[in-house]
Formats: structure tokens, C-alpha cells, sequence
């Protein structure tokens, strides 16, 4: 490793951690994971509890309030969906800076103009982030099982099954981050790349689900993927292996955002003329 890439993963590394950004990201990936659970317990326990009035105003609570407190999976599925929405759009927001914010302050020119490679700028962007985001992702999945297997009656998510679920949020949460970098710092407008990212992050879902398109080989759907697969049962091999493959997929994608977001900074010029003319 050059010193350029040495220099920037260490200017990435105190930007994300010494910052406070990556504990907030966790404090909120991690703490959705929880609360959701508690959130589901907490409803169950107070239709349970008014279930006298409700029966009164002729509503039945009963089947609802046993569905929502007896299995595990309920509570797991749903923090799935709030770590890839909610999660996921703090992520992008607290990323700004990284992704082109810093070239609208113009702070990147000076380096640049020193000799700074496009390659030492993004590459150490490219695994900082993503690598942290998938991590998160994977260990709130984890929290929410925990939390899950405490609260209800019965634990219904298998642990192969919670695996493939906590990659997939993992993967997702790094593949949106890879697309915030690559528009953020190809057009130097971080704003406009995190409008477009939570859109998307928002409504692809959404469309999805809403056509019943299938979801494998789909890397746009692996949230909806991970809450499917966190409540099926026994995956067959070939299952298994799709939901694998689903994920290299993703990771491949990620290279190509990479590849170009280092051609569109190759192929930016800086303009540092200023005022001077030629005499």
C-alpha cells in the first residue's frame, strides 16, 4: 500500500470514527434492531391487556394479540425492513461529506493538485464504509434474533436462515452506500446523490413488492429477501445457494460502482487557473 492510500484510509477512518458518524450509524442500526422487537412484545402486551374493551366495542383481539406475541421471527422480519429504511437513510445522510461533499468545499483540490491519485481518494471510501455498513447490518440482524428470542413465545428462526438474512441486510446496506459514493463524488453533488439513493433505497422495494417479482438474483430486493427468508423454514440446498449467489451478485455490482466512480474522477479535470491570464 502506498503512502497516498495509507494517508487516505487513515483521513477516512478518523472522518467516520473519530467524528462520531459511525457511532451514531450503529447507535441507530443497532437500536432499531431492538426496539422494533420491544415495539411488536409492547403492542401484543396492551391489546392483551384492553382485550375486555375491545371485546365490548365488538372487536376481536385475540387471534392478533396471540399472532403478534408467539413467534420470534415477527419481531426479526420487521427490524429487517427498518435497518434497510430507516437504518439505511441516516447512513446515507451521515455520508455526505464522504461522497462529494468535501469536492463542493473544494478541499480535495489542493491535494489533487499536489498529486493525488483517484485511486488512493476513492479506494479507501470504498472499503471503510461499505465494509462498516455490512457489519452493522449483520450484527443488528444478530441483536434483533437475541432480543427477539427473549420477548416471544417461541423461536421459530433458524440460525442458518438468520445467517443468510443478517448478509442480505449487510449487503444491502453496503450495496446503497457503494451507489451514494459512486453519483456523490462522480458529480460533486452529495445532496442530490443521497435524494436519489433513499428514493430508490424507498420506492425499488416497494415496486417489488408490489409486482411479486421474484427476489433472487435481485440485489434491489435482498431486503424483502431477508425478511422472506427469515421466516421460511428448513431452505433447501438449491434456496440456499440461490440467496449465496444473490449475494456475490451484489458484491460484483459493488466493484463496478468502484470502477466507476474511479473512471468519472479520472476523467474530471481541476481547474486551477484561477484568475490569471495569459499575457
Amino acid at each position: 500500500m502506498n503512502i497516498q492510500t495509507r494517508a487516505s484510509f487513515i483521513k477516512e477512518s478518523i472522518f467516520f470514527f473519530r467524528t462520531g458518524r459511525f457511532f451514531i450509524v450503529a447507535a441507530v442500526i443497532v437500536g432499531l434492531a431492538v426496539f422494533i422487537p420491544l415495539l411488536i412484545a409492547g403492542m401484543s402486551a396492551f391489546m392483551y391487556a384492553m382485550s375486555d374493551v375491545y371485546d365490548e366495542m365488538g372487536v376481536e383481539v385475540t387471534g392478533m394479540t396471540a399472532m403478534l406475541s408467539e413467534n420470534s421471527s415477527v419481531g426479526v422480519s420487521s427490524s429487517a425492513s427498518e435497518i434497510t429504511g430507516v437504518g439505511l437513510m441516516v447512513l446515507i445522510i451521515l455520508l455526505n461529506r464522504a461522497a462529494g461533499g468535501e469536492q463542493k468545499k473544494r478541499t480535495i483540490i489542493i491535494p489533487k493538485s499536489a498529486g493525488l491519485r483517484s485511486f488512493s481518494y476513492l479506494f479507501p471510501k470504498y472499503i471503510v464504509y461499505p465494509l462498516s455498513a455490512f457489519a452493522l447490518g449483520f450484527l443488528a440482524m444478530l441483536a434483533s434474533f437475541g432480543i427477539s428470542v427473549l420477548l416471544f413465545n417461541t423461536n421459530d428462526v433458524l440460525f442458518l436462515n438468520l445467517i443468510l438474512a443478517g448478509l442480505l441486510v449487510g449487503s444491502c446496506l453496503a450495496l446503497f452506500v457503494c451507489f451514494h459514493l459512486t453519483l456523490g463524488t462522480a458529480t460533486g453533488q452529495a445532496g442530490l446523490s443521497a435524494t436519489v439513493c433513499i428514493i430508490a433505497a424507498f420506492l425499488l422495494p416497494l415496486t417489488f413488492g408490489l409486482t411479486g417479482s421474484d427476489f433472487i438474483f435481485n440485489p434491489f430486493a435482498m431486503d424483502l429477501l431477508a425478511s422472506t427468508t427469515i421466516m421460511s423454514g428448513t431452505l433447501s440446498g438449491s434456496e440456499v445457494m440461490d440467496i449465496i449467489f444473490t449475494i456475490l451478485f451484489a458484491k460484483g455490482i459493488m466493484v463496478v460502482t468502484f470502477l466507476i466512480g474511479l473512471f468519472a474522477q479520472n476523467a474530471r479535470r481541476i481547474d486551477n487557473s484561477g484568475n490569471d491570464k495569459e499575457l
